[in-house]
């Protein structure tokens, strides 16, 4: 292995993880130059990422492509702050991030039913929050162009449920789906603020709490999810999955979250963004 040259050993490493190659990198000397090669996290980088560095809103600086691979693993915005792109650490997946402006909302233009403001905790420069409606219809589309091929993804909705503001949200289940031509993941989830905080590991079955992992297979349709609290405040609504084949089959994702069936009034919900993102 220590007569093979450098750009020999980084092709092998390149066949991995990213993960895989800085652990090779600490198990043994002869693996360390070629996994800090260019030559190497050239590969692991996506092959757009001169494009998405353009749409960056700031200039991104660095010195080698393993630096910039690290740095873009943390949300950049783009598309004049629309959007935020990321890479997944260990796999080098393409994630994107929808701010409340690149979605469909049912009656946000209204200022009676939604507020547009600016949260400090936020990455992105306005949110919006739902005042009073009795039709909640929220929707983001995405190419599978721009995301890894043959990968499975998760798309999010990411929200906030106020503690003192909110009502109605949990009188009847919200709807959330994803779809693909004729494919479609459908389930229901609850929206209020005791539901989603505080139990990431917990489901709702017929007025009953479930145990289960966050990470899972489809659930069948009489059982409610409910939200994720993140590390950064947030939560996420699970709307469903989606298999990406490639570049070769280029179709329209959409995914939605909607409660339409309802007439009682309902408000405190705010939108940031929709998450989409590899499963691991």
């Amino acid at each position: 292995m220590e007569r093979l040259p450098e750009d020999c050993i980084a092709e092998i490493l390149s066949r991995g993880s990213p993960r895989d190659a800085c652990r090779s990198a600490v198990v043994a000397s002869v693996f360390k130059a070629a996994a800090e090669s260019d030559v190497l996290w050239d590969k692991f980088l996506p092959p757009d990422h001169l494009k998405i560095l353009s749409e960056s809103v700031s200039p991104v600086k660095y010195k080698s492509k393993r630096e910039l691979f690290f740095k873009l693993s943390s949300p950049l915005l783009i598309d004049h702050g629309l959007k935020a792109f990321s890479i997944d650490k260990s796999t080098g997946k393409k994630c994107y991030t929808l701010s409340a402006r690149e979605l469909y909302i049912a009656w946000s233009t209204n200022p009676l039913f939604w507020c547009w403001k600016h949260l400090f905790q936020s990455r992105f420069a306005e949110v919006v929050e739902l005042r009073m409606t009795s039709w909640l219809e929220v929707e983001g589309k995405i190419n599978t162009r721009i995301l890894s091929p043959n990968t499975m993804y998760r798309a999010y909705l990411i929200v906030q449920v106020s503690h003192h503001r909110a009502y109605g949200l949990d009188i009847v289940p919200c709807e959330v789906s994803v779809e693909v031509d004729e494919l479609c993941s459908r389930g229901t989830v609850i929206l209020s603020h005791e539901a989603c905080t505080k139990r990431p590991f917990e489901r709702v079955c017929d007025g009953n709490k479930v145990k289960g992992e966050c990470s899972r297979s489809r659930l069948e349709d009489k059982v409610c999810r409910v939200g994720c609290e993140r590390n950064d405040g947030w939560l996420e609504i699970d709307l469903g999955d989606f298999y990406n084949e490639g570049e070769m089959c280029e179709k329209e994702v959409k995914m939605r979250l909607r409660e339409v069936n309802g007439v009682h009034l309902k408000g405190g919900l705010i939108v940031e963004a929709l998450e989409i993102r590899p499963i691991l």
